[in-house]
């Protein structure tokens, strides 16, 4: 069974719409998706609805943004089917509400610097949830003042130290609520939590520390950023403290930072019947 756990929508950061995507993993020969938009339950039931109409395994699912105070660095958390989402809706309402903030005032900056269309960065970011960093990118290419997502002005303007959005981009981090704490709502929901694409925000020391405390319970190993020896290094950590290992294309469609289409990186069967023995038995409560 071909199996992708990590794709986006337009329901946050992604270029196709729900059924636009299930369509695509139906052509790609994929068996099994998860639609893990950022900070939204909003694709739960429409997903399911359309995957069996396509044929497809929908795993429900939700990428978590967090905090690790420990390193002050970011780092995500994918929940796996949760019993209880409605347990969630809170954090995700308050996520949400930050990155509508946020994505306005990036908005304004550019506009007022790029002379662009409000209504044209509203054209790709009517199904999000928020206004993001490519959205704002598209209309810009849209206006001719740039011919690449994530080239030069991407940097100039979304640079931490000195760009132009620098103020939002590093508030960000404070917004997010802390990694354990996203890791304890997960499992009193009776999801599973997996820390996603450790080598993105260099999370290879929160892993150990979260696996060696039982408070994590899985990882995801197969993921665009790996380098050289990552697949080795996850794999063992894994290992030892047994976790659930995972494997998704992290899909955004358009707004991929590098060409990746659906089914380019899969969970292995293994970890899927993992995954619905896991899901049957009852949760512990994280150690805090």
């Amino acid at each position: 069974m071909k199996a992708d756990l990590h794709c986006h929508t337009t329901l946050s950061d992604g270029s196709l719409g729900i059924e636009e995507t299930i369509a695509q993993a139906k052509r790609n020969s994929i068996d099994c998706i998860s639609i893990t938009d950022h900070d939204t339950l909003s694709s739960l039931s429409r997903s399911s609805v359309l995957g069996q109409r396509y044929g497809i395994t929908v795993i429900p699912a939700v990428e978590f943004s967090a905090f690790d105070g420990a390193r002050k660095a970011k780092a995500h958390i994918i929940c796996y089917m949760p019993k209880k989402p409605d347990r969630l809706e809170g954090l995700c309402m308050r996520t949400t509400d930050f990155r509508k903030r946020r994505g306005k005032s990036m908005a304004k900056k550019v506009i007022e610097k790029y002379n662009i269309s409000a209504d044209h960065i509203a054209r790709y970011s009517s199904g999000s949830n928020a206004i993001y960093k490519c959205h704002i990118m598209h209309a810009l290419m849209d206006y001719g003042h740039t011919t690449r997502l994530y080239g030069g002005l991407y940097k100039k303007l979304f640079n931490m130290e000195d760009g132009l959005c620098a103020e939002e981009v590093r508030n960000e981090i404070k917004e997010y609520p802390e990694v354990k704490f996203v890791i304890q709502l997960i499992r009193s929901a009776g999801g599973i939590a997996v820390l996603a694409h450790p080598r993105v925000y260099n999370n290879f020391d929160l892993l150990e520390e979260l696996a060696e405390k039982g408070d994590i319970d899985g990882v995801e190993v197969w993921h665009q950023s790996i380098k050289e020896n990552d697949e080795k290094n996850l794999l063992e950590i894994a290992g030892q403290y047994n976790l659930i290992t995972t494997g998704g294309s992290d899909f955004h469609g358009f707004y991929n930072h590098k060409a990746k289409p659906l089914g380019s990186n899969l969970t292995p069967a293994a970890s899927l019947d993992r995954m619905k023995s896991f899901h049957s038995n009852s949760k512990k409560e994280i150690n805090v």
